[in-house]
């Protein structure tokens, strides 16, 4: 950014206050370190449920913090349209009505088991789309807004195609100086050696430049070599986590004794086997609850609920006895590659059951936070032990619930992601 520019944002140079308990009723309010505050442009997948892209709830969360935090965000959607809220203002999406309309194609592709393979040409029809069509459009709309706005810090690109964006990163820096960075949380499956077989709809990163970012933030430690091959600079890994004032326990009475709750079977067929199948077979007397949707597998006797909107997944959570993490083995087999249910079941308060996975212990602590099986008579074992014992599953979610307030917070995570772009701004 431009010396003026700069000027212009001195403005918002002011303390970071917190609460603290003080004896004697003194005054509470203690002013921590001067806090720079950012004006921060976010190109994001979209901010509209209704396309069911996981990302999509943790990234509300995450702009609510920076929001919090006293930054002002502005964000804009690839996907859909602007969804205004109470934590940023937005503008409009340049290519509304072809997002929508290709996104129900490539809807119709999945369905019918014909997505895009591992390897994309350049020369193929999506590739030349992108490039002669939306990478334009997309270009001339930021350019745009930081013209309008005149003063904004940095750009944080969030999970969008990131080959249908090339160029765009080297061009704010090199025509508004200020640093710009990409987020991306569905590592490792979206690196294209899993892509084709986890489902996405094409391949995002068929010869993409990531060495035009300044900062790559991405939710999995287990990839950092592999994104540094592929020319990302300063790779840094930003977790999942939870707002624990949204994510926190509903007193409801506790009619399910296992549940789970997720999208697709893929990558996840063994574990379901043995956790969900196997068990609930194996244990007439217990009731085991399934919603989502996309499963390819035998449930055995548990009882297929349908979906569940976003809105009603805290109550289902909440009324289990024991709630289960069970997600795609490359995420469990890669070291540290998070994803977002087992923060999210710990902000509950919820008793957690979990398949073995890479890095879990780095969030919780197994044994006192989490419980993880080995097999599906281990799974058996635990389930029956923790059901005929109501206070220790109390215990577990309490515990789990203080490390997620204690560790695992997005008002962290966006602090992470700040302090290093106020590094960008300040030349470091």
């Amino acid at each position: 950014m431009n010396q003026t520019l700069h000027d212009q944002r001195a403005r918002s140079e002011q303390p970071w206050v917190t609460l603290h308990e003080t004896e004697g009723g003194r005054d509470v309010h203690e002013a921590k370190a001067s806090l720079r505050l950012m004006k921060i442009l976010v190109p994001c997948s979209t901010l509209d449920f209704s396309y069911r892209l996981g990302c999509t709830p943790s990234w509300w969360q995450l702009l609510k913090a920076f929001h919090e935090a006293g930054h002002e965000i502005i964000a804009t959607p690839y996907l859909g349209d602007p969804i205004d809220s109470l934590w940023w203002r937005t503008y409009p999406n340049p290519c509304r009505t072809e997002s929508v309309l290709y996104n129900k194609y490539l809807d119709g592709k999945k369905r019918r088991g014909r997505l895009s393979g591992r390897k994309e040409s350049s020369t193929s029809l999506i590739n030349r789309f992108a490039e002669h069509y939306v990478q334009p459009r997309w270009w001339s709309h930021i350019k745009g807004i930081l013209e309008k706005e005149g003063d904004v810090d940095a750009v944080l690109f969030m999970n969008l195609p990131i080959n249908h964006i090339k160029g765009i990163a080297s061009a704010i820096r090199e025509e508004y100086g200020i640093p710009v960075a990409y987020l991306e949380g569905d590592m490792p499956t979206i690196l294209p050696q899993y892509a084709a077989d986890r489902g996405f709809k094409f391949n995002y990163y068929s010869e993409a430049d990531l060495s035009e970012f300044d900062y790559f933030f991405t939710n999995s430690r287990g990839v950092i070599s592999d994104l540094k091959r592929m020319g990302a600079r300063n790779v840094a890994p930003i977790y999942y986590a939870v707002d624990p004032a949204l994510f926190k326990p509903l007193e409801v009475p506790k009619d399910t004794d296992v549940s789970y709750f997720g999208y697709g079977s893929e990558y996840r067929e063994e574990w379901m086997t043995k956790m969900i199948t196997i068990p609930s077979q194996r244990m007439p007397r217990s009731n085991f609850s399934v919603r989502g949707a996309g499963f390819r597998v035998d449930l055995g006797n548990a009882k297929m609920m349908g979906d569940l909107s976003y809105s009603a997944f805290r109550r289902f959570c909440c009324a289990s006895r024991i709630c289960l993490n069970i997600t795609r083995k490359t995420h469990t087999a890669v070291a540290g590659s998070s994803t977002a249910r087992p923060f999210e079941l710990a902000g509950f308060g919820a008793c957690m059951v979990s398949q073995p996975y890479n890095g879990i212990d780095e969030w919780f602590e197994i044994g006192r936070e989490i419980e993880v099986v080995t097999d599906a008579e281990n799974a058996v074992e635990t389930y029956e032990w923790l059901l005929n014992d109501p206070e220790e599953r109390l215990k577990r979610g309490e515990r789990a619930r203080e490390r997620v307030c204690r560790d695992h917070t997005f008002h962290q995570r966006a602090e992470a992601i700040y302090q290093r772009l106020s590094k960008g701004i300040a030349g470091g």
